[in-house]
């Protein structure tokens, strides 16, 4: 994402800024660490693929100007997050106002945390093509099956972004029919869920959190879709379910960052 349209979402949200309560801004918090916690794996692994550059200095030039692009890419997202981060501690001073105003709040706010998980989704592929050169040893550049596995992911991403959410759907069930077994179907099936969320459709919304839930209770995605599917019940004024979503939630994930804005919003609903 380039640093002007990270400025503009970072005016977006500041405006919105005294629309969210403490709560919301835990959330945002919480995807900002997600995020963290993906760049310093792939800087990781980026560390081992050079290790593996070092015996091959003569026949891997080209690699190694793919690992300084890549450096470059893994340094832009980085500079994002210290941005978005730097601005999370000045929301926490937000006052709660109206829940629809809390929802534009919240929509905006998820579109960026989906183009930073877009950036880092093409950096991992880059990642695996370079280490799948290297261990072969200059025979072949490889077939990127790793990239291609993921495109159809990525145009989902790239939908929801856009605010096309049919076309998000369709692409992010095509990824899922085609790559049962791949570890971005939970994510998948998740941002199918905010499709529906966001087109205020919570009785479908609510399903298919269920379906991450259900099949993903080890995935990072499980509490996120535990507190979505919470927030589709208050929308539709069914409290009781709400209040049953939310205590499981702080019971299953005590230590989650989606826990803690579940305890606000137990108390909000007393």
């Amino acid at each position: 994402m380039k640093l002007i349209n990270l400025a503009c979402g970072v005016l977006m949200v500041t405006m919105l800024a005294g629309c969210a309560t403490k709560g919301a801004v835990d959330v945002v918090r919480r995807d900002v660490d997600e995020t963290k916690t993906r760049m310093y794996t792939l800087e990781k692994e980026l560390t081992t693929a050079r290790e593996g550059e070092k015996d091959l200095k003569d026949e891997f030039s080209a690699l190694r100007r793919s690992d300084a692009d890549l450096q470059a890419s893994l340094d832009g997202v980085r500079t994002d997050m210290q941005a978005l981060a730097g601005k999370v501690d000045d929301y926490a001073v937000g006052t709660k106002k109206s829940a629809d105003q809390l929802v534009r709040y919240r929509e905006d706010v998820d579109r960026r945390i989906v183009a930073i998980e877009d950036r880092i989704v093409k950096l991992q592929a880059a990642v695996d093509e370079l280490n799948k050169k290297v261990q072969e040893g200059g025979q072949g550049a490889g077939s990127g099956d790793a990239a291609k596995m993921e495109t159809l992911y990525q145009k989902g991403l790239e939908s929801f972004k856009a605010g096309d959410m049919p076309a998000t759907r369709t692409q992010l069930t095509a990824f899922i029919d085609q790559q049962p077994e791949h570890e971005l179907v939970s994510n998948a099936r998740y941002w199918i869920g905010e499709t529906f969320y966001s087109e205020k459709n919570y009785e479908q919304a609510i399903l298919e959190f269920q379906e991450v839930i259900k099949q993903f209770p080890k995935k990072e995605k499980a509490p996120a879709a535990m507190l979505k599917q919470a927030l589709s019940f208050k929308a539709l004024k069914d409290v009781k379910s709400s209040r049953y979503v939310l205590g499981k939630l702080v019971q299953d994930y005590p230590k989650s960052e989606e826990a803690k804005r579940a305890r606000v919003l137990l108390k909000e609903l007393k």
